[in-house]
C-alpha cells in the first residue's frame, strides 16, 4: 500500500506530497492542472525512461520518492533476488540530474532501473488509456483469462515445458546445420589431414635437420677448420699441448719448494687432459665430415614439406603444424559422432514436445471450463453498467503449440441486442472499452495480488447513474486494494474515501501545480462545481451533498 508520495521538480511540480487513504482516493481538478504529469511521476518512480527536459528547474535534479507499507505482501524472495534487504516499509527513490543522468534506489541502496521494476510491479498497478486499446490484443485476453480463471501458476508450468522443447529445437536445428556444412568441408579437411599424416611430422626435428644441411653444404670449409685446428692444438711446433706440457715440467721441478707451486703444477695437469679431450673430439669430428650432395638432398625435400605445410596453414613451425593436424582429426572424427548426437536430440525434443503438448491439453481443458463462468459473470457486471443488452463471448481455437499453449482465443462484444459479437477493436466505442476494462479489473481483484490499483479515467464515457455504480463498485474493490482514480465526474469524486484536488497556482515567473486533500466543505463546493461549472446554484451544492449522503457521509451545516 502507498502510504507517502514526494515529488520535487518535476514538470510543473515544484514540490508535492501526497498521503492517500487505504481505501478508494479521489483526484480530480481542472484539464491540464497537472493530474496526468503526477501519473508520469509514478511511471517514473516504477521504472519508466526519463528525461531531464520534465525538470521543474533544470538547475536542480527531480526527486520521486514512494513509501510503501509491504507487510502483508509476502515479497521477500523478490527481494533475495535482487540481493536487497527486506524491511515492511519499502521506499522507491528515483533521481534524474539537470545532466539526464537517473539513478534508483530501494531503501536507499542504489539499483538498476530494471530491479526498480520488478520490485515496483508488485507494488502498484496503474491503469491508463493505454491499457484499454491493449485490452484489444489477444495475448494481453488471453493473459486476463488465465489469470481469471487462476491459472498462473499451471500455465508457469507449461511455459517452463515449452521453453525447454524450444531450446532443445534450437539446439537440434544448429546441430542439424552443423553437420550440413562439415559434411561439405569433410573431403576437403580429410584430405588435409591425409596431407599431414603423410608428413609424419612426429618423427623429425626440423631445427635438427636444418642444422644438418648447414653442416653438409658447408663440410669443405668445416673440414678444414678442423684440420688447423687439430693441428694448433697438438701437431705444430707451437702446438698448444706441448706448450702447456712443458710449463707443466717446469712447474713440476719447483713444485717441492712451496705448496702454492704444486697447486699451480696439479690444476695445469687438469686443462691438459681437458685440451687432449678437446684435440681428440675435433680430430674425430673432422675425420667423420665428408660432403654428401644425395644426403642434402633428401633432407632439403623433408623440410621443403614442411616449408609448403607451414606456407599452407599459415604457421611458423612444426608444433603449430602438429596443432592444426589434431583439431582437423577432431573434426573429421566429430562428423562420425553428430549423427549419434542428432538421434538424441531428436528423441529429447520429441519427448519435450509430448510433455507440452500434454500439459498444453490440460491447460486448454481448465480455460474451455472458465471461459462460461467469465462470459457470465462480465456480462452481469456490463449490464449493471448499463448496457443490459450487452453480451460477451470468449471465442477459441486449438492452434499449435506456443509460448501461451494451444489455444487461440478472442474475446468478442457486442452491446446491442441481436447484434452478433465481433472482436472488442471493431464492436466497442470509448467508454464502452473503459467500462469494460473497469469490470474486468473488479472481476480480477480478489485474484490478484497487485495492492495499489491507479486508474486515469476509466470513467470515460460515462456518466449519471452509470457512473454511480462505477463508484460504488471502485469502492468494493478498495475494500481489499488500494485505489486511486483519476475522474472528471462528480458522482466519482463523491464516492472517494478521500478527495484530492490537483490545481495550477501563477506565480510571478511561472504557473506550478500543487494538489491538497478537500475538507468535506471543499469537497462540496468541488463537487458542486464539476457539476454545475464555475457558478453552481444551490440546486448543485444540494446534489453535491447527496452523493456525498449516498456513501454514508454525515454532513456537517
Amino acid at each position: 500500500m502507498l502510504v507517502d508520495l514526494r515529488i520535487k521538480n518535476y514538470a510543473l511540480i515544484e514540490q508535492l506530497e501526497l498521503r492517500p487513504s487505504a481505501l478508494l482516493n479521489i483526484i480530480t481538478g481542472e484539464t491540464g492542472a497537472g493530474k496526468s504529469i503526477m501519473l508520469g511521476a509514478i511511471g517514473l518512480l516504477l521504472g519508466n525512461r526519463a528525461d531531464s527536459k520534465m525538470l521543474f528547474d533544470t538547475q536542480r535534479k527531480c526527486v520521486i520518492e514512494g513509501q510503501f507499507d509491504i507487510s502483508t505482501y509476502h515479497l521477500q524472495d523478490i527481494f533475495e533476488s535482487e540481493d536487497l534487504d527486506y524491511d515492511a516499509q519499502c521506499i522507491l527513490r528515483r533521481e534524474i540530474s539537470p545532466t539526464g543522468k537517473s539513478r534508483a534506489f530501494v531503501n536507499d541502496t542504489p539499483v538498476t532501473l530494471d530491479a526498480l521494476r520488478k520490485i515496483g510491479a508488485n507494488l502498484m498497478d496503474i491503469h491508463s488509456q493505454h491499457d484499454t486499446l491493449l485490452l484489444g490484443d489477444a495475448v494481453f485476453q488471453l493473459n486476463l483469462l488465465d489469470l481469471y480463471a487462476g491459472l498462473v501458476p499451471a500455465r508457469g508450468q507449461y511455459s517452463n515445458a515449452f521453453r525447454q522443447y524450444r531450446k532443445l529445437e534450437a539446439d537440434l536445428k544448429t546441430l542439424e546445420n552443423q553437420v550440413v556444412q562439415a559434411n561439405k568441408e569433410l573431403d576437403y579437411h580429410s584430405f588435409l589431414l591425409t596431407e599431414l599424416e603423410e608428413a609424419r611430422l612426429d618423427e623429425d626435428d626440423q631445427d635438427g635437420l636444418e642444422q644438418e644441411v648447414k653442416q653438409l653444404e658447408h663440410a669443405e670449409e668445416i673440414k678444414y677448420k678442423l684440420t688447423q685446428a687439430f693441428q694448433s692444438l697438438s701437431e705444430s711446433e707451437y702446438c698448444a699441448t706441448g706448450s702447456m706440457k712443458e710449463a707443466a715440467t717446469m712447474l713440476g721441478q719447483i713444485a717441492a719448494y712451496a705448496d702454492q707451486f704444486q697447486v699451480l703444477k696439479s690444476r695445469l695437469d687438469s686443462c691438459l687432459i681437458e685440451l687432449h679431450d678437446i684435440a681428440d673430439e675435433v680430430e674425430a669430428a673432422e675425420r667423420r665430415t665428408e660432403g654428401d650432395p644425395a644426403r642434402i638432398d633428401e633432407l632439403q625435400g623433408r623440410l621443403n614439406v614442411f616449408y609448403n605445410l607451414q606456407r599452407k596453414h599459415q604457421v611458423r613451425d612444426v608444433e603449430a603444424l602438429l596443432a592444426v593436424r589434431d583439431e582437423l582429426r577432431q573434426k573429421v572424427g566429430s562428423v562420425l559422432n553428430l549423427d549419434k548426437e542428432i538421434s538424441r536430440l531428436r528423441k529429447d525434443a520429441e519427448g519435450a514436445l509430448a510433455t507440452v503438448k500434454r500439459q498444453g491439453g490440460k491447460l486448454s481443458e481448465s480455460r474451455l471450463k472458465s471461459f462460461p463462468k467469465f462470459e457470465k459473470e462480465l456480462g452481469g457486471l456490463l449490464a449493471e453498467l448499463g448496457m443490459p443488452h450487452a453480451r460477451i463471448v470468449v471465442q477459441h481455437a486449438a492452434g499449435e503449440p506456443a509460448a501461451s499453449g494451444l489455444d487461440v482465443v478472442s474475446i468478442l462484444f457486442t452491446a446491442n441486442k441481436g447484434a452478433q459479437p465481433q472482436t472488442l477493436s471493431k464492436a466497442a466505442s470509448g467508454g464502452e472499452f473503459s467500462r469494460l476494462m473497469l469490470c474486468i479489473k473488479y472481476m480480477l481483484a480478489d485474484k490478484t495480488a497487485l495492492p495499489t490499483i491507479v486508474f486515469d479515467e476509466i470513467d470515460t464515457g460515462i456518466s449519471g447513474e452509470i457512473a454511480v455504480k462505477v463508484g460504488r463498485m471502485m469502492q468494493q474493490m478498495a475494500r481489499k486494494h488500494q485505489l486511486i482514480a483519476i475522474s472528471h465526474l462528480p458522482q466519482m469524486a463523491a464516492a472517494g474515501d478521500s478527495h484530492y484536488f490537483v490545481y495550477k497556482e501563477d506565480r510571478a515567473d511561472r504557473t506550478v501545480s500543487r494538489i491538497r486533500e478537500l475538507t468535506l466543505d471543499e469537497r462540496i463546493r468541488e463537487i458542486a462545481h464539476m457539476i454545475a461549472g464555475a457558478k453552481p446554484s444551490e440546486n448543485a451544492f444540494q446534489s453535491a451533498r447527496e452523493l456525498l449522503a449516498m456513501r454514508g457521509e454525515e454532513l456537517v451545516g
